[in-house]
């Protein structure tokens, strides 16, 4: 086949390697940045713009949603019109989109410009994966894999806090104008670089069938896990029609792909032991700490009082050892089996929901930042050994395919598992509530006491009294909720360790990836 049979460009060296992985990288991580930093904005858009917060929330929904559908169409994409047009393409578009965005006069008009946007961002996380490895030299992916994965978990991490200090301190609107000088250098150097690297291409038949059936599982599952938590779940009629048009959908889809000649998405991938063995672990693994990472600035912020951008501060130290570990793990990752920095990784994120499994309402800074600070370790032990392992062994042409649906998969799996752990938080909380307000009868000593106290420290009359009491028995019910999920998320970590193990070493550190060797 074309596309195998013709020589790979030669890695880049010196100054031109440094600037290239600087262009791909801003790239990437303005892609990343733009998916949370929206999030703490939302009522102030909501407000600006005239509509509930309720409303607002369709920003991040369609935007996600969009992105879902695009983004395993990379590898399809990259054979119809190339790595590097479609790359620097998708750059321009998403600096339009992002335009547009910022100038949307009203709701209907940001929300259509946010689709764009998800749409057109697609390409541009698995490609900067493959973009990066063919830059390098074979004995350099690690390196390459590295510096990939440092800007794909700092921008998450970024986001809150950046989006936080710009909706307070500007307007709402630079959230999004933020990335058009970034996105114009990004696409401008990439261009001027890689424009006489383009990767072969060959006309393939448009699978219409499967494409249709993409969007609209995708999508339906997509809205259905963002609005199930407002709807009330399955109480909600909205959210059955949904669920069952995206099951529905979804195996028609599998059904149509695997009989298809020319699929829309190559499902074939996962026949291959390190892409399902690592895509699943890493995937599993991501849901657990992106739902944490989202549902832990919400209890900073909902219970003790944090603004938004100090809650961004809080979290904002795991980026520290994530970046300053970088260039460790390209010297550790070749010469070590990637199954046992990703399993020590798994265990450190076990050990860091521990250690937050035993917060209490009246915890003080340090002990927020430290855990958070110490996850950063595992975090730089995590992405570039999976992802060495799921790109192991694939023949360069398959890398953009490979990379977009396995990314599809993690991006995809870390939205479930923020539905389904927001909503256990929601449901302990629940719980631990009722068990709590069981003792808060006149008729218990204890709790006649409590309000005696709290009248006599705060003043005012009996009611002020129970008030109080109940905005302390419902922070300590979140709290009790959330220490749950911690647990339970860092048992997930430990018993999700034996998948690493079904995959093979992956030798050189995702290098035979790099160069497209069997």
């Amino acid at each position: 086949m074309q596309p195998s049979t013709q020589t790979a460009p030669q890695p880049f060296t010196g100054g031109k390697l440094v600037l290239a992985t600087l262009a791909v990288a801003l790239a990437t991580f303005m892609n990343v940045l733009d998916s949370s930093i929206a999030n703490v904005a939302i009522p102030t858009i909501s407000g600006n713009l005239g509509v509930s917060v309720d409303e607002g929330t369709w920003v991040i929904t369609l935007f996600s949603a969009a992105n879902a559908v695009a983004i395993p169409l990379t590898g399809w994409l990259t054979q119809r019109v190339g790595q590097i047009k479609l790359f620097v393409a998708s750059i321009l578009l998403f600096v339009f989109s992002s335009w547009l965005c910022g100038v949307a006069p009203n709701l209907v008009v940001l929300l259509a410009a946010r689709v764009l946007q998800g749409l057109v961002a697609g390409p541009l996380t698995p490609l900067s994966q493959a973009i990066l490895l063919a830059s390098y030299p074979k004995e350099k992916s690690s390196t390459a894999l590295s510096l990939w994965a440092m800007t794909a978990t700092v921008g998450p991490i970024a986001g809150p806090a950046l989006g936080g200090w710009i909706t307070d301190s500007y307007s709402w609107s630079w959230i999004f104008y933020i990335n058009i000088p970034v996105g114009l250098f990004a696409g401008a150097v990439t261009w001027l670089l890689y424009r006489d690297r383009e990767s072969p291409t060959r006309k393939l038949p448009i699978d219409k069938v499967g494409l249709l059936s993409l969007a609209v599982w995708v999508g339906t599952l997509q809205i259905m896990l963002d609005k199930g938590k407002d709807l009330d779940w399955f109480s909600s009629p909205v959210i059955w029609t949904l669920t069952v048009v995206a099951a529905i959908s979804f195996v028609f889809f599998l059904i149509w792909e695997f009989t298809e000649k020319n699929p829309i998405v190559d499902l074939r991938l996962f026949a291959g032991q390190n892409f399902r063995g690592g895509t699943i672990a890493i995937s599993v693994a991501y849901a657990v700490f992106f739902a944490n990472l989202v549902i832990l600035p919400q209890w900073i912020q909902g219970y003790l009082g944090y603004r938004s951008v100090d809650a961004g501060l809080v979290t904002a130290p795991l980026g520290v050892f994530a970046v300053l570990l970088a260039p460790v793990m390209a010297k550790i990752v070749p010469r070590s089996d990637a199954r046992v920095l990703a399993t020590l990784a798994f265990i450190g994120f076990a050990g860091v929901f521990i250690m937050r499994s035993h917060y209490t309402t009246g915890v003080d800074q340090w002990t927020l930042v430290l855990p958070t600070l110490l996850q950063g370790i595992p975090m730089a032990l995590f992405f570039v050994p999976l992802t060495a392992i799921i790109l192991s062994g694939l023949p360069a042409d398959k890398i953009p395919a490979a990379a977009g649906l396995s990314n599809f998969v993690r991006i995809f799996a870390g939205g479930v598992g923020t539905s389904l752990i927001t909503t256990g938080w929601d449901n302990r909380t629940i719980l631990h509530h009722a068990q709590l307000a069981e003792q808060s009868s006149l008729n218990n000593p204890d709790y006649a006491n409590a309000l005696t106290s709290i009248h006599a420290t705060l003043g005012g009359g009996a009611d002020q009294a129970v008030a109080f009491f109940e905005r302390s028995l419902n922070a300590q019910a979140a709290m009790l909720g959330l220490n749950d999920v911690f647990w339970l998320s860092s048992m997930i970590f430990i018993v999700i360790i034996p998948l690493i193990w079904l995959t093979k070493p992956a030798k050189g550190g995702g290098g035979a990836a790099a160069s497209g060797a069997h």
